[in-house]
Order: C-alpha cells, then structure tokens, then sequence
C-alpha cells in the first residue's frame, strides 16, 4: 500500500504532530497516526497477510481500526451463546457484525486470517450486508479468541443483532437522505444562477461571478452528496475491479473540473456546467434511494417473518404472569398466550384451546385447532382461546428462526448465471469507458464542449446497475415469497437447478399418500380365529413404531383387544422386511412374503391367492406366521391425499417424467400409480437403497428431483439434483432437502416448479431490459441527442425497470390464491 508522506501507512489519515507512531515492518520503517494502526499493521504482517495492502483502495480505512469489545468473554458462556449461536455439539455457528469492512480486501484478510486458526471450519464474509458467517469448533478455539484476532487485524465484530442491523440501515438511509437534500438545495439555488447566464449575463459584467457563484455551489455538492461515488470509483481502481460508481463519478469529476478550468481562467468563448454537475448527481441520489425503497419492498417477506417474533412473552413464575425480554425465556418455562397474540416460542400446549393462524409459516389460509399435547410455533398467531405453552425452543432454536435463517442464506447465495453476471460486469463498465472515451474524440474535433456533454452522457447513461440487479432481485423476491407461502428454498441455485429438471421421483408412503395406515381386511387359514391372529399381531407389534404397526394396534383396539396385556419376549426387527418376536410361547413371524421365506415358513397358497387379490386392489399385505406355520394376513391400506391427483396431472401436462419409489410390492405400487393416472414404478425398495435408485437415474444422463417426508428418505434427498421435503420442519428435512414445503398441501410443488421457472425467466427478462436500455439510449447519447441531465433521469429508470420486473414474482402467489 504505498501512502502519501504525512499519512498513516496503515489507514492514510494524517501523522499527528508531535507523536511518533512508528515500527519496522516488511524490511522498512513505516509511520503510523496511533498505536492502534501500528498493532493491526504489525499483526496482519507478523500472520504472512501483508497481501491485504496490496488489495486495499489508499484512503478506504478513513478512521483508525475500531475498537473490539471489552467484555469479549461473555460470549463464550453457553447461556449467552444461546440467543444466537446454533450448535451442534461442539461445532457451533454464528453470523458476527462486523465493523470496519470496506472492500473486498477487507473480506479477503478476515476469511485467510481466520482460515488459518485451528478450530475454524469455515469463515465467510457477506461484503454488502458486512456480516461474517463463522463455523468453528469450541473445544479448539473460543468465540471470545475469533473477536479478539479480528480486532488485531483491525475490525470489531459482536454477533448478529436484527435490530442492531436495522440501525445500521436507517442511519445509511438518513446519511443518503443528507446528501440528497444537501444537492436539491445547490440545485434549486444554481437553477437561478443558470437562468440568469442562460438570460445574457454570460456576457455581461457579472459573468465571472455568476461562474464562481456555480462554483461555489457545486463544489460541495461534489465532494459531499457525490461522495459515494468517488468513494467507490476510488475503491474499484485500487483493487482494480471496475465498478457501477466509476462512469458516474468520472463524468461528474470531468464536467465540474472543465467547468472550474473555465472559471479559473476566465475564458470568455467557453461555457460552464457547474448545473449540470449538480442536477444529475442530484438525479442519480434520488434515484439510488427510490431503488433502496424498492429493493426493500420486493423483499419485504423477510423483514415480515422478521417481525413475526415477539420481542416479550408473558412467562408464568411462581404463580404469576410476568413479562420478560423474549431473550430470558428458557427451554422448559411456562409462557401464557392471550387470544390474538403471536406466540413467542416453539413449544406444546399444557392447558387451553384455540384455532391457530399458521399462515405465514406453512401458507395454509385455514386456521389449526390446537389442545393440550399439540405442538405450536413461533410467529403464528393465537386467534381465540388462550393457550398455556410449555417452551421447547426460542430465537433461532424455532422453527420461525431457522426458516428465516434459510431465506437469508439463499438471498445471500449465488446461482450460476448470477455468477456469470458478476463477472460480465466489469467488461461492461470498461466498455463504457472506452464507449465514453471513442464519442469524445469523434467530437472533438468539432467542438470540445459538445465532445464534453456528448463523453459524460455517454458515462451516466450506460451505468450497469440494472444488469447487476437483474440476478439478486430475483433470487431475493422468489426466497423471500417462496418463505411466506410454506416454500423454503435453501440457495439460489435451487432454483435454477429446479427449472431445469425433467424427471420427479416421488416416495409413495407420506408423500403422495397420507402416510396413516389402517386395517381393511384380516384373512386367516387352517381355522385360525381372526381375533386371537389379531391380539397375537398387535401383542408383537407394540415394540415397533411403523406405521404399519401402528394400524394393527389401532385396529386391536377398536375390536376390544387389550395387546399391551400380553408378554412379548425376543423381539426383533428388520427395516423394510417385518419383526420376529415370542408372544404367549408363540413364535410369530410378521412382515413381507421375502422376510417369511427367509425363516424358512412354507408359503400358503390360499392365502398367497388372497395376497394377489387384495395387491390389485392397491392394499398393501402383512403376513403372519405363527410357530412357523404361515396363517393368516393382513391388509393395509393408505389413503391417497385428496390433491395427489392433481399434482401428478398438472406435472404431467408440464412433460415432467414421473415415477413413483415404494418399499411395497410392485403389485400394490402399481395399483396406486394407475390410481394417480399411470407413472413409472420402481417398488419394493429398502429404505436404505433408494439412494442408489436416483443414483441409478442421473448416470442415465436425467436431473431428478427426489419427494420425500425428509426423514427415512433422507439419503436419496441429498442424492438427487433437488431434494423436496414436505410436510415437515423437522431437523432432518431442513438439512437434507433442498426445498422444504411446511404443511400438507401437494399443491406446493408445482408451485415451487413454478417458482424455479418464473424466477429464472425473470432473471432473462432483467438481463434482457438491461440489454435493450443500453442498445437503445446509448446511441443517442454518442450522437449528443442526450444530455447529462436527461442520461441522469433515465439511468435509474432501467434500475427501477428491473426492480419492478423482479417484483413482479409476486404475481405467482396471488395467481395461485385465485
């Protein structure tokens, strides 16, 4: 980093007379402002990152390295950590807010110095939103030891606060709201100034101090509201990264210093521009800040499910009900819920009743009943009665919290074209300046001034601010959307992944079907009572907790059958094949014709003429044995979900191939495929292979997407190209899939399919918008048909343009409610 004498080496602000701040560092003595910015040089040089000097913009650090926090230790204690730390054991995670980030060096110093530390496993700093996502393991380093290695490299970090964050927002809101007002004041009162030269007193007496008047005005105007663009033109051309800011801020800069020149040296032939400096930095201002209005709204289901958490809860101590920061409510306390309340926490309701608005987490419109066993989640609201809540979970433990930290992640996240964009980028602003450079020397030769206002339109009209919208905005709405109608898209590249799939596997058992089980039909042999086979089933079956299981002793019931009264001993189970076990001295074999035939029980064929009745039918068949003698069997049945039908047809009519996984016979899967309109079948599947089975797809060359429940079809969720979870927010879900659909309703994937198509769409048409702009406005500016100030109104026009498009998502969901 080489600084001008005088200046700090470490931040470039000037040496303080009088103090002598100085240390060898790389071979050379260097001088520093403070002992702070000596400390953080001598760090980052003694880790082997002096590379980062190189990387960074002089004058960026326009303020000595803040101060990190005192009382750093506190954050290593577990009940601290727990209002924001998610863990894992001891690998634990935390989003940090970090001050002091300005550049893209600034990322690559933090994330090399803290690779390098044993115990992290991953550090990755989000540049815009200047957050830090940190991974690392407690037993090997402490969370106070990361805090306190960034503040000897110069940064101050505290974990991750919402409503810290949107502090932060509002003063860089009110910071642009400043400068913008600051440049309507110049520009109303310069309006003045260029009616009177504009009037004839250009070539009166008092031209010359109407020229200095402008000055006056605009200089200010320059350095202060256009400070954000010098800023970030400075900033690209240190780390050489062309970037949005540097056409803005090169034709400000040309136009005021031409004008001054004009001033300075009182020409008496040439005209100033000191208005039109103003006006279009003025222009741009308004515009930055109607697309930051903008990009707010697009977005604004975030900071909905953000406001969906209370901030207090009404916790029962001792008998009385007291109001406490939602961040002191615990696991295992006694929250009371009044009608029309949200509720605080994830929790199970002890005593009450009420309906339940879970609309913004699950985007089912209809209200839920809830009684004392059921389970609530934070961020729904309590409509009627009201509900006394044990706590399970609270803050980002909830459901509410990791939905939300999903959304943020796939905002935060890239997808391929997005990173295609990011790239294009700067060749587009290189083609700006040499678009800019070629029109100036074309009118040069005729007129200067022409060449001036022609190279400055030309710089202003073409900034690419629309094509680096044109990805995230996207991503943004569609995440954020896709969040409060039940969708939960882990990354942007989901999403264009998803658009481009052509094969859907679909797991039968909860997925397409309800996923309850019940008996239909007992059929016994040899005289065997069907009552006694029953309790004998329903005895053995109470160890297990399959579905299946669940329906034999659920029928037992029903018949006033009392299994838990009898003694099972040597119970054994075999996923997928069935349970052995010895009830009353009996020894009952209970599963799948393959698992009976694997102890050696000679097959009936009466009843394996049944079985093939009862499969065609679509009723799945339990086989019993009873002291190896093969006696009777069962029939089960699921009920398809009432929208299965339809989600199979709308796919369909989309080309979508379709298969249906099942661990059942092929007979009964088949049945069931007929019933949802004929698909391709794969059965009789172990849990454990299905993953084979998508693996087995994709070397046939085929992107899938895998349905499952998210919980026994874990592995061939992370196998397939996208994997969809729905119907759950259960841990597993959240980690294996891809896309978690909260709620019930099938409809959600073709809506996510939906989603993934328009948002990808949309992406183009940005792409598109931001094309035709340019090929459109940038002739005319070259041809000097457009001025600055008209260049100045339009380019935040193709933002908005863009913004407006991306919005425009939207569209989907109230389609969908229709």
């Amino acid at each position: 980093m080489n600084t001008q004498i005088g200046s700090c080496f470490h931040c470039s602000l000037p040496l303080n007379p009088g103090q002598d701040f100085s240390a060898r560092v790389g071979g050379q003595t260097q001088h520093f402002c403070c002992f702070g910015c000596q400390s953080v040089c001598e760090a980052i040089y003694a880790a082997g990152m002096e590379g980062f000097y190189k990387r960074t913009p002089e004058g960026m650090l326009l303020e000595p390295p803040p101060m990190p926090p005192e009382d750093a230790d506190v954050y290593d204690l577990d009940e601290v950590q727990a209002e924001f730390v998610q863990k894992q054991g001891q690998q634990r995670e935390v989003h940090l807010l970090v001050e002091g980030i300005h550049c893209a060096a600034c990322v690559w110093l933090i994330e090399h110095s803290l690779n390098k530390l044993p115990g992290i496993l991953s550090a990755r700093v989000n540049l815009s939103a200047k957050r830090l996502l940190l991974r690392w393991d407690n037993n090997q380093i402490k969370l106070s030891e990361i805090i306190r290695r960034l503040g000897t490299i110069g940064y101050s970090a505290t974990p991750f606060d919402p409503e810290a964050a949107e502090g932060i927002l509002k003063r860089q809101t009110r910071d642009l709201l400043f400068r913008i007002t600051f440049a309507g004041f110049t520009m109303m009162n310069l309006l003045w100034v260029s009616i009177a030269l504009y009037s004839g007193a250009d070539e009166g007496e008092f031209r010359s101090l109407f020229h200095w008047v402008g000055f006056a005005l605009a200089t200010p105007t320059l350095f202060y509201s256009g400070w954000p663009f010098l800023k970030g033109a400075w900033t690209g051309l240190r780390t050489r990264h062309l970037g949005m800011d540097l056409p803005i801020a090169l034709g400000a800069t040309v136009t005021w210093a031409y004008s001054t020149w004009v001033t300075v040296a009182n020409l008496p032939d040439q005209h100033v521009y000191f208005d039109t400096v103003v006006n279009f930095i003025f222009i741009i201002l308004v515009g930055r800040h109607l697309e930051g209005v903008s990009k707010r709204h697009a977005v604004a289901a975030t900071q909905r499910l953000l406001d969906l958490q209370p901030r207090v809860a009404l916790v029962l101590q001792d008998g009385e009900e007291k109001t406490v920061p939602i961040r002191r409510v615990q696991p295992g306390d006694t929250v009371i819920v009044k009608p029309g309340a949200n509720i605080p926490v994830d929790g199970v309701v002890l005593q009450g009743e009420s309906q339940v608005d879970e609309a913004m987490l699950s985007g089912e419109s209809k209200p839920v009943s809830k009684r004392p066993g059921d389970n609530v989640s934070a961020g729904t609201v309590n409509s009627q009665g009201a509900l006394t809540i044990n706590v399970t979970s609270t803050l980002n433990n909830t459901a509410l919290g990791k939905i939300i930290r999903l959304v943020e992640e796939a905002q935060a996240s890239k997808a391929p074209i997005q990173c295609m964009a990011d790239r294009i980028v700067p060749w587009f602003v290189l083609a700006t300046l040499s678009l800019a450079t070629l029109t100036f020397f074309l009118w040069v030769r005729s007129d200067f001034e022409i060449a001036l206002m022609a190279a400055t339109s030309v710089l202003i009209i073409t900034c690419p601010c629309a094509f680096g919208l044109a990805t995230p905005m996207a991503i943004a709405v569609a995440s954020g959307q896709g969040a409060r109608h039940g969708i939960l898209i882990k990354n942007s590249t989901v999403l264009e992944t998803l658009s481009h799939v052509q094969h859907f596997v679909f797991d039968k058992t909860g997925t397409l079907t309800e996923g309850k089980m019940r008996v239909t039909r007992i059929i016994t042999d040899k005289g065997v009572d069907e009552a006694q086979l029953l309790l004998l089933a329903a005895a053995a079956e109470r160890l297990s907790e399959h579905s299946i299981a669940q329906a034999i002793i659920a029928m037992a019931k029903e018949k006033n059958l009392s299994p838990k009264e009898v003694e099972v001993t040597q119970f054994v189970i075999r996923s997928g094949l069935g349970i052995r076990a010895r009830v009353q001295q009996h020894a009952m074999v209970i599963g799948t014709l393959r698992w009976l035939e694997m102890q050696d029980i000679q097959i009936s064929e009466a009843l394996l003429e049944q079985t093939r009745i009862l499969e065609q039918q679509g009723i799945s068949v339990v086989h019993v044995a009873i002291d190896g003698i093969h006696l009777g069997l069962i029939g089960m049945a699921d009920q398809l979900r009432a929208d299965a039908k339809q989600l199979i047809t709308s796919l369909r009519e989309r080309n979508i191939k379709l298969t249906l996984l099942s661990g059942d016979r092929h007979t009964v899967a088949e049945a069931v495929a007929q019933q949802l309109g004929g698909m391709q079948v794969i059965a009789e599947v172990l849990p454990e292979d299905k993953d084979r089975v998508i693996a087995n797809l994709q070397q046939q060359g085929e992107l899938v997407a895998m349905v499952g429940d998210g919980i026994n079809d874990a592995p061939a969720l992370i196998r397939a190209d996208v994997g969809i979870a729905i119907g759950s927010g259960t841990d597993v879900s959240m980690e294996s899939a891809d896309i978690v659909l909260m709620g019930e309703d099938l409809e959600k994937i073709h809506l996510a399919v939906s989603l993934s198509r328009r948002t990808l769409r949309t992406i183009r048409q940005n792409i598109i918008i931001s094309f035709t702009y340019n090929i459109i406005m940038v002739p005319l500016a070259m041809s000097a048909m457009i001025t600055p100030l008209i260049a100045a109104i339009s380019m935040p026009i193709s933002s908005l343009l863009v913004i407006g498009n991306a919005a425009r998502i939207r569209t989907l969901f109230r389609q969908q409610r229709k």
